[in-house]
């Protein structure tokens, strides 16, 4: 985590050099506030990598919320029921991923992987690329564009201090740990790791259902492939953050700095006058660098 710190501290202190338009306060918020549904996403996937698996259908789950979520309040739903039904939506897309891995005991990476292309195809051939056209009272929640703004940077890191000390102080958050460390260890200290497995990827599928609303009111329209390359930044977040992608080491806190220097990324291209096609790029190359640097640590420790 100290690592990754430094890493972001140098970018902004280089940002602040070559780039001071960054800094500037409405820009920035905009900012933070496109990347609170990611940062939401990157709590569920911390606790399933902790746990020793691997998501990468949330990208497309994230598309199939959303599409959603805004065909229920284009019906006028009001938002206090469209937001629980974005979160049982994902819920229960995470519980199909839950009961094939944890119940059929399948690879993690082929299950998600097949889902993710189902989900993307299938989504792609009911709307045919079409946007759902939302009401007005719909953006922002109905607030003026900061207030809407600060609610959603707020409420994301909210979770994430709420779900950080529940993943430290409660039982519940330990057992996460202890699977990922040693699923038979786990068991036979009277732990049931499929169990605990399939409720974190459906925990993981309800912040994406979550994720996916605090997306959708910060536009008047919801593009069905909204969700299009998550999955590379939510795990590159969170592996560059320290999770162990062995499972069973990081926190929240790690993943949170990690985000946080890849969400600078881009604009920094922006601002250095770097073309943008390079952002994925860097953020495959830090998440390779990441792995390698966490093989390394732990065969040290074997040693």
């Amino acid at each position: 985590e100290l690592s990754v710190a430094a890493a972001l501290a140098a970018v902004l202190v280089a940002l602040a050099i070559f780039a001071p338009a960054f800094f500037q306060p409405q820009p920035l918020l905009s900012l933070v506030t496109r990347e609170a549904p990611t940062l939401v996403v990157a709590c569920g996937m911390t606790l399933v990598i902790i746990c020793r698996q691997i998501d990468i259908s949330v990208g497309s789950q994230f598309s199939v919320c959303s599409v959603c979520a805004g065909l229920l309040a284009a019906m006028n739903w009001p938002l206090a029921l469209v937001l629980p039904a974005a979160i049982a939506c994902g819920a229960l897309l995470g519980a199909v991923n839950g009961v094939l891995i944890a119940g059929l005991r399948l690879p993690s990476i082929v299950v998600t992987l097949a889902m993710m292309v189902t989900l993307r195809q299938g989504l792609n051939m009911v709307r045919q690329g079409e946007f759902v056209n939302l009401p007005d009272r719909v953006q922002w929640f109905g607030l003026r564009q900061a207030d809407g703004q600060w609610a959603l940077v707020l409420a994301a890191l909210l979770l994430v201090v709420v779900l950080g000390q529940a993943m430290r102080h409660l039982a519940a958050g330990r057992f996460v740990y202890a699977i990922g460390s040693d699923a038979e260890a786990a068991r036979l200290s009277g732990i049931r790791p499929q169990l605990g497995t399939f409720l974190v990827f459906v925990f993981m599928g309800a912040l994406t259902g979550l994720a996916a609303a605090m997306n959708m009111v910060q536009s008047p329209q919801v593009q069905p492939l909204a969700g299009s390359g998550l999955e590379l930044k939510v795990i590159a977040a969170v592996v560059v953050g320290g999770v162990a992608i062995s499972g069973g080491r990081g926190n929240l806190w790690g993943a949170f700095t990690g985000l946080l220097l890849l969400a600078c990324i881009a604009p920094a291209l922006t601002h250095l006058h770097i073309e943008a096609y390079w952002e994925k790029a860097i953020q495959g190359a830090i998440i390779l660098l990441a792995v390698v640097a966490d093989s390394v640590r732990s065969r040290g420790e074997n040693r």
